[in-house]
């Protein structure tokens, strides 16, 4: 109970307000689509890890334990085989990783995870990192029949880097999932095209772009006051 306590300590008014709109957002219009509601659980899900993310929240873990299994099955049916296997053999297991680590660094004051800056060198290797593995991930993606092979193989790979340094507490991860959301939202907006009832998906990852944006301003500013 005083986990939870914490969870819902310290929220700002406007962070209530956009968490609220996003969920909305999804509703409103997988509604007035048609879409399942496999899909509208998954992006409401999804919605609410990414603002807890950045909001620093312990609980988005739990949320986003929840998305990554509904979303795997989107993605199997969709035949996005990379995003398949980023969901089922990293991210699943990552979440549990992820959990553990954020509650060791808990700021006591804010009930908020730590942030913390890559220095310059830190950067560029990430770099050639998804560059590189971009390339071989692609191949093999190409090989197994899958669509977008090299476009799925980005977003997975940059995924798993980002994934990887927002458990480590880093604002760049940020700046990765604004470019996964925007290569992810061109694939499922192919898919949605193709007769894919992936409404909600869409637009949960259009919905990540806004996010990744947003908190992004906001790990900057409170990196800086930090350090004051």
């Amino acid at each position: 109970m005083e986990l939870l306590r914490e969870e819902l300590r310290g929220w700002k008014r406007w962070e209530l307000i956009w968490l609220g709109f996003c969920i909305a957002v999804i509703i409103g219009i997988s509604i007035w689509i048609g879409d399942t509601l496999i899909g509208i659980i998954c992006a409401v899900a999804g919605v609410t890890n990414v603002v807890c993310t950045g909001k620093g929240k312990l609980m988005s873990y739990f949320f986003g334990l929840i998305n990554v299994i509904l979303y795997a099955i989107i993605s199997y049916n969709a035949k996005y085989y990379g995003e398949v296997m980023l969901n089922v053999l990293y991210y699943l297991p990552m979440q549990f990783y992820g959990f553990f680590t954020w509650k060791k660094n808990m700021n006591t004051e804010t009930h908020e995870v730590k942030k913390l800056k890559m220095t310059a060198k830190g950067r560029i290797i990430l770099t050639v990192i998804i560059a590189v593995m971009t390339v071989v991930y692609g191949i093999i993606l190409h090989l197994l029949g899958g669509n977008m092979p090299f476009v799925d193989a980005f977003s997975t790979v940059a995924s798993v880097v980002a994934l990887y340094i927002a458990i480590k507490m880093y604002i760049e991860q940020w700046m990765i999932w604004l470019v996964v959301d925007i290569v992810t939202v061109v694939m499922w907006v192919f898919a949605f095209a193709n007769g894919t009832d992936s409404i909600a998906t869409l637009v949960m990852w259009a919905l990540y772009i806004a996010n990744a944006v947003v908190m992004h301003v906001k790990w900057s500013k409170e990196i800086k006051e930090q350090k004051i």
